[in-house]
């Protein structure tokens, strides 16, 4: 006699749920990845409206490709460990107050479009780390 080997399912209210810290982190990944081609491709144009220099677009846009990489990564996994899914949200915030700082001193020779630019990427960073952790929260108390 044999027995059918028991597998563990989600409930099929589970199951139905989307999986909000996946998708946050893939369209993180994504928005990331299309401001780093902008900001290599468009640095030039950019640099008089914005203020922003060359030699500072080419490194965060450089930079971004790599974190829409890493975020690329962290969705493939079957399951997403918690520690990367923290480290994302540490990383975001970190970025937030990094374009905070750019955009209200005089670190970077900004243009007041350019402050205006940095402020809204704060912001954007801001929700995306709000999202992630309350994905965050979600998955672990699904546990």
């Amino acid at each position: 006699m044999s027995t059918p080997a028991m597998t563990a399912q989600r409930p099929a209210a589970d199951r139905a749920r989307p999986d909000h810290l996946r998708t946050t982190l893939r369209i993180d990944s994504w928005s990331t990845a299309v401001f780093g081609v902008v900001m290599l491709v468009g640095g030039k144009w950019l640099s008089d409206p914005l203020g922003l220099p060359t030699t500072w677009s080419v490194p965060f846009g450089v930079a971004m490709l790599g974190g829409a990489a890493a975020l690329a990564l962290v969705v493939g996994y079957p399951k997403i460990p918690f520690r990367l899914a923290a480290t994302v949200v540490v990383g975001n915030v970190l970025s937030c107050v990094a374009l905070v700082l750019l955009a209200f001193t005089d670190v970077v020779p900004l243009t007041g479009l350019g402050r205006g630019f940095m402020a809204i990427g704060a912001v954007v960073v801001a929700v995306f780390a709000e999202f992630e952790l309350v994905g965050l929260r979600r998955s672990s108390s699904s546990q």
